[in-house]
């Protein structure tokens, strides 16, 4: 699957110096268990994400508790209160998924075997970000940032690896899909048409609907919060406030 040029962006993987790298041992675990680590290990393969063999690496390092040991990322992400009010009042949206979007962004060399891995069917490490790493979520959005500043907060919306577009007049939805489908191509950013809704009149975007006589609350979220047990102990309590 083609990635986005390594000349736009690539996700680096800093370490604090008081971390050590430490020897990765393989894992026990059930036979059934090991042929679905199989499974997935051909199946992302074949699909040129997001792992590749490193037969010439026998002594595997790797950090423990790596995303403790790596710091900040301090690029913000946009305020979704701004984002969802800069949306709301328009006639037609278009919802846009990126397809795998965090694979589609490529390790740094060097750091690929900081995330390094043992399974019984060979050793493994990262080609592109992975979607579990602490900084993919900012390292996306400064790609997104680079890609599309100049559309950003006109025609189109951008958050992380879903983007919208909006529109007054079905003339001008056209227009604005057409040049985002453009940049798209130009960067070769691929989407997920599977999740991708197109001239809707409303939708749901970041747990809020928007639609053009302004923004309705999102039920489904709100009946999760009704439905949540009594809080019994601090640790539930501090659970429930980190949410």
């Amino acid at each position: 699957m083609p990635s986005l040029s390594t000349d736009i962006v690539l996700h680096w993987l800093p370490i604090r110096e008081e971390y050590k790298l430490v020897q990765q041992k393989l894992r026990k675990m059930r036979p059934d268990i090991l042929l679905k680590i199989k499974e997935e290990v051909k199946k992302t393969i074949r699909r040129w994400f997001p792992t590749s063999e490193r037969w010439e690496s026998t002594n595997v390092c790797r950090l423990q508790g790596f995303n403790k040991a790596s710091p900040k990322d301090n690029f913000s992400l946009p305020y979704i209160d701004t984002l969802v009010d800069n949306t709301a009042g328009y006639s037609l949206f278009s919802f846009i998924d990126g397809f795998s979007g965090y694979n589609q962004i490529k390790m740094h060399p060097k750091d690929m075997e900081k995330t390094t891995f043992v399974t019984m069917w060979g050793t493994f490490c990262n080609k592109v970000m992975s979607f579990r790493l602490k900084n993919a979520g900012a390292t996306y959005q400064r790609a997104m940032v680079t890609l599309f500043h100049d559309m950003m907060h006109k025609g189109i919306e951008v958050y992380v690896n879903d983007m919208i577009t909006k529109s007054l007049t079905k003339k001008e939805h056209v227009q604005v899909l057409r040049k985002l489908f453009l940049r798209l191509r130009k960067f070769q950013l691929k989407l997920n048409l599977a999740k991708c809704t197109f001239r809707a009149m409303s939708g749901k975007l970041l747990g809020f609907v928007v639609r053009e006589k302004g923004i309705k609350i999102y039920l489904d979220k709100v009946r999760v919060i009704q439905e949540l047990p009594s809080l019994r102990t601090q640790k539930e309590v501090r659970d429930f406030l980190g949410r």
